[in-house]
Formats: structure tokens, sequence, C-alpha cells
């Protein structure tokens, strides 16, 4: 697959607190470039690890958020992680289609580049174009990416919280990552 060639490379900045002065600062415990993961059995779709947390409330006291979250960047979570938040940018191929999954989540899905088609089980669909928030509430879906153009990558952010309530369970349907913890 050709390397995307309307979206750049991005970048995440971590802030945190200076001990002796306690005013805000950029944390430099990890490098500002996101790494890529390449996902196989979804249609080539490549996943960025923006953050992560594996707590509810999220322990931020010595920092103990990041090394937390450096762990996954060398052993990537399933989509979701039960006991905390997970945000991840996913950029999708020109004409990908996921495959249908379903995640124990609230997922809040933001359209960053392009345009994306959430296709439900059902078999409704909506398009959504830059900025548009798609809530996914532990329902079977899937993403195709509909950008207008030739070659055009479409670029969704991610915020996927844990939930409880609908009892279906996960199905991936085939996305190229091990199970959610």
């Amino acid at each position: 697959m050709a390397p995307p060639k309307n979206i750049r490379p991005l970048n995440r900045f971590i802030t945190t607190h200076d001990p002796a002065t306690q005013k805000a600062i950029f944390s430099n415990q990890l490098s500002e470039e996101m790494p890529i993961q390449q996902i196989q059995d979804s249609a080539d779709a490549q996943f960025s690890l923006a953050y992560t947390t594996d707590t509810t409330p999220a322990n931020l006291a010595d920092d103990a958020d990041i090394p937390a979250y450096a762990s996954y960047l060398s052993n990537p979570p399933g989509i979701t992680i039960s006991t905390g938040s997970v945000c991840r940018i996913v950029d999708m191929p020109p004409h990908a289609l996921s495959p249908m999954h379903r995640t124990v989540s609230v997922d809040y899905g933001v359209v960053l580049e392009g345009e994306v088609e959430l296709v439900l089980d059902s078999g409704e669909t909506r398009v959504l174009k830059r900025g548009d928030v798609a809530v996914q509430r532990g329902t079977n879906h899937a993403w195709r990416n509909v950008t207008p153009g030739e070659g055009q990558w479409a670029r969704m952010l991610y915020v996927l919280l844990p939930a409880k309530g609908v009892d279906l369970g996960e199905d991936l349907g085939g996305i190229g990552v091990r199970a959610s913890t």
C-alpha cells in the first residue's frame, strides 16, 4: 500500500508539571512523534496510539500514567482497555472498508481528514465529513473511506471509554489486533 499523500505524520505533545515550580511543562519522557502500527486484516489501516490510561480515573501522580502508556506503545492494547481510556488515530486508505466490529465501550469518533461512511449492521449508514462526530455505544459497525478524489486517505480520531449495560460482548470481525483487555 502506498503511503498516504494527503495526510501528514502526527505528533503528540504530553504535558506535566515542573516539580520545582509546579508550572505546566511539556514532558520529555517520550518522543513527540507518534509511531504507526500497520493493521493487516483491517483494510490496511494505520493506527497511531495517541494516548492511553489503564485506570479510571487516570492516575497522574508522579506521572504514573506516562510509563503505563509507554508500555502500550511497545505492546499495543486491543481496541479498548476495560479499565481505562484509549485515544487513537486511524488512517484509512482510499476506498477501504473495515470489518464489521463491536466493542464494549463508548467511542467518540471524529473525522479529521476526508469523508468516512459509518455502516451499521442494520444496513443504515451516515457519511461523516471533517469535524463530524459519531458516538458508538457498543453497536456493531464498520467504517468506509468515501473521500472523493483519487488516492485520498481519510483520518479519524477515536476516544474509547469502558462501558457496561449492553451485554453483547466484543466482536472484532477479523480486525488484526488482539482482544481488548
